[in-house]
């Protein structure tokens, strides 16, 4: 499985960005895909996830961030509205076929990632 990460760029605060993960050589509907990210200096984090239990958002994104896919274009979505400085950071997609509840939090559930799209907010 392969995974692209892009539409990342230079935003300015309180707006908006959208980022892709288009996922190739499996069909993306046997597996859960995740968004992370790592701002310089911090661990990746878990920002949002859809899988066979649904979606799933970090406490800190809820409400602004909107994850979605389109399993004919083997793509998944981030929507983020109301960008906020904290929210820049590297943003990686990432997948895996077997995640459990609350496993997914964890950047060691996931065997396969992208390669990281840029998101800088300014204030």
């Amino acid at each position: 499985v392969q995974l692209q990460a892009s539409g990342g760029g230079l935003v300015q605060a309180g707006g908006s960005l959208g980022l892709s993960c288009v996922v190739s050589g499996r069909a993306l509907t046997t597996y859960g895909i995740a968004w992370f990210r790592q701002a310089p200096g911090k661990e990746r984090e878990f920002v949002a996830i859809t899988w066979r239990g649904g979606t799933d958002y970090a406490d800190s994104v809820k409400g602004r961030f909107t994850v979605s896919r389109d399993n004919a274009k083997n793509t998944v979505y981030l929507q983020m509205n109301r960008l906020k400085s904290e929210d820049a950071a590297v943003y990686y997609c990432a997948a895996d076929r077997s995640l459990i509840f609350s496993s997914y939090y964890s950047r060691g559930a996931y065997a396969f990632w992208g390669q990281g799209t840029l998101v800088t907010v300014s204030s």
